[in-house]
């Protein structure tokens, strides 16, 4: 039984041959600061974060889609892996992802973290080539792809054909930095410190990059800068698109770059098939269509965009005989094994 692992800035899955998608939590951890105790983690953590007593953390132990703090991460993912993993498996193979533009230290630490749980085999697959398995795209035929996932800590875009990506980046400001940025707008134009789950969660009912037709009001709550009792204030859409519209242009700007550095004959194929955006930001509104305005092409989002990595990442595991024998057509899918 061989097992797949999308460790996200924002979300951890988990997938297993035979049984599909098995575990989805946050990537967060609690634990007391002196002793590493560890409380909880995933949603229960989560829950925690701007709650905990003195002397207690909830942290999220990826950062930027890299791992940041390596021993967290490695006590994570074992715990969320026994949850799933009932019966101890017998050294399974595992296929996690990393960002495109990975460095080799980068690539370790997510080695080590995974290795942790004891594995005979890490295969490492960047995030853009997953999501294209995921959309049920032939990423081996010689026909260019223009993937773009946007998630909480990175936007990884590339241009995937033969197997590899012709062209590639990784911009690192996503959902994760637009909670920020709501944060920064409702302390600066209400005098109102609200936490980063506050703004996660005004984002997600009501956050935009284009004006939309009806405006749509969210309560947020926190406490009075000035008073430092608490308080409410219910924002608009348009408030929160002027909050995180500077970042939806940053992700934009990085997906013409892309444009302008791919062949022309690859770039024909993305001129009839279109962008595919995936991951969790893919949804927010007017995205699709502020990326279909600003590049002149067409724009799909996928169904189940946020699912589209973990279940590429699950697809990933039918090519580690290929990658084991490196006999493909063009180059393996797969970034390295370790």
């Amino acid at each position: 039984m061989d097992i797949a692992i999308d460790l996200g800035s924002d979300r951890t899955r988990v997938f297993i041959e035979g049984k599909g998608k098995v575990l989805d939590e946050a990537s967060v951890i609690t634990f007391d600061v002196d002793s590493e105790q560890i409380y909880a983690v995933g949603d229960e953590a989560y829950n925690m974060i701007g709650k905990t007593p003195y002397g207690i953390k909830a942290v999220h132990p990826l950062d930027g889609g890299v791992i940041a703090q390596s021993q967290l991460v490695e006590d994570m993912v074992q715990i969320l892996l026994k949850e799933v993993c009932s019966v101890k498996v017998v050294m399974p193979r595992v296929v996690t992802t990393v960002p495109c533009d990975v460095t080799e230290v980068e690539k370790r630490a997510v080695v080590n973290a995974v290795s942790a749980f004891g594995v005979r085999k890490v295969y490492l697959i960047e995030n853009p080539k997953a999501a294209a398995l995921g959309c049920g795209i032939d990423i081996k035929s010689p026909h260019g792809t223009l993937v773009a996932d946007i998630g909480s800590g990175t936007a990884d875009i590339a241009v995937i054909s033969l197997g590899g990506m012709a062209v590639s980046k990784t911009y690192k400001q996503a959902g994760a930095a637009m909670d920020d940025e709501i944060v920064k707008y409702i302390r600066k134009h209400y005098n109102l410190i609200i936490g980063t789950n506050m703004a996660e969660s005004c984002k997600k009912a009501i956050g935009c990059v284009k004006v939309p037709d009806e405006e749509k009001f969210f309560r947020v709550k926190g406490r009075d800068a000035v008073s430092g009792l608490p308080r409410f204030v219910d924002v608009k859409s348009s408030e929160i698109k002027e909050a995180v519209e500077e970042i939806a242009m940053g992700i934009v700007r990085a997906i013409k770059d892309i444009i302008e550095e791919t062949p022309p004959e690859l770039l024909s194929d993305i001129y009839t098939d279109g962008i595919i955006l995936t991951g969790g930001l893919a949804k927010l509104g007017g995205f699709a269509k502020l990326i279909s305005e600003q590049t002149k092409l067409r724009v799909r989002v996928h169904k189940y965009a946020s699912d589209c990595v973990i279940m590429g990442c699950g697809k990933a595991i039918s090519l580690i005989g290929e990658a084991d024998k490196q006999q493909v057509n063009g180059v393996s899918p797969l970034l390295s094994a370790y």
